[in-house]
């Protein structure tokens, strides 16, 4: 069950009443989309409902002045955060919820100095779903050595969730592996006055709000980590800074969008990856038979070691 007594806290009472009375389950809630001048919507188990009031009817439109209460809220709760991180469009608040913000860029130096006015927020609610990853745990594995290990999935389809708790995993094996992990969204560990709101376990180091590539060459540097996580590999330098990780003999362990090896391969620098076969686990993720389902885990050679059998985890832990 998520920490949701800290998200009522950070929006009006009149609001989060309503939210809470729309809500089918509180349980399976996923986000909260506020656009000005339109009804409020709530996605529950992938699929979007309106919100309305106990005993009416008719759908709640969010208006200005529920907006400037929200903005009101959320900046007080971190002024210093909001003026920062509105910059880069969203803020990770207590127990690891993440607020993102749409409306007007107001520039300076080419750069996004602020947005003003916001006219749109997205809340997405933090969940983790420990146990998981305690099914394909063991094929990441070989003789004892964490693999090169790498999610593939196209979006919506659990692999920030699946990365977290694998994440825990290592870090609360027997003997402990020392995890790095970079969260430049803040989506992994939700940090909050620089505290991890997720549980990632005792021998993790937390980085967040940086971009990938210096994140991952700073936590080498400093931190001295055996595996390196880090969530949507995309840029050409994310993966120039995973091949020195790799030489440097640091595991990776990381997430990419996309549905198929074949996929990957016509992208220019990760297909580099895929051709000297640096990647030694390939974890595939689908919706097919709900958030969650692996389809397969194949090792470097493309050899399949393990294929998609049951519901998927997101069903077998209760959330769909």
């Amino acid at each position: 069950m998520a920490d949701l007594e800290s998200l009522w806290k950070s929006l009006p009472p009149a609001l989060g009443k309503i939210i809470q009375e729309s809500c089918c389950s509180l349980e399976h809630l996923e986000e909260i989309r506020l656009r000005l001048g339109q009804p409020i919507l709530l996605k529950e188990k992938g699929g979007w409902i309106p919100c309305m009031a106990k005993n009416d009817k008719k759908r709640h439109v969010f208006s200005n002045c529920d907006m400037k209460a929200c903005v009101s809220l959320l900046s007080a709760y971190s002024l210093y955060a909001f003026a920062e991180e509105i910059r880069q469009g969203f803020l990770t608040i207590e127990g690891g919820h993440r607020i993102g913000f749409c409306g007007k860029a107001v520039m300076e130096d080419g750069k996004i100095k602020t947005l003003h006015p916001i006219s749109s927020l997205n809340i997405r609610i933090a969940r983790e779903v420990k146990g998981c990853a305690d099914h394909i745990f063991p094929y990441l594995f070989d003789n004892g050595r964490f693999c090169h290990t790498l999610i593939l999935s196209p979006p919506g389809c659990g692999k920030t969730t699946l990365l977290r708790e694998l994440i825990r995993n290592l870090s609360r094996a027997e003997g402990g592996y020392a995890v790095g992990v970079v969260d430049e969204r803040g989506e992994i560990a939700g940090m909050c006055g620089g505290m991890a709101q997720m549980d990632l376990g005792e021998c993790t180091d937390v980085i967040s709000g940086c971009p990938k590539a210096e994140g991952m060459l700073l936590l080498l540097r400093s931190m001295s980590p055996q595996i390196i996580a880090v969530d949507e590999l995309g840029r050409e330098s994310d993966f120039l800074a995973a091949s020195d990780l790799i030489h440097a003999g640091v595991k990776l362990l990381c997430t990419v969008h996309g549905s198929s090896l074949e996929e990957l391969e016509k992208r220019a620098f990760l297909g580099r990856l895929l051709a000297h076969q640096v990647v030694e686990r390939f974890v595939i993720l689908s919706a097919s038979q709900g958030v969650g389902t692996v389809e397969a885990i194949l090792d470097s050679t493309g050899k399949v070691m393990y294929e998609k059998g049951g519901a998927s985890w997101y069903k077998a832990s209760g959330f769909a």
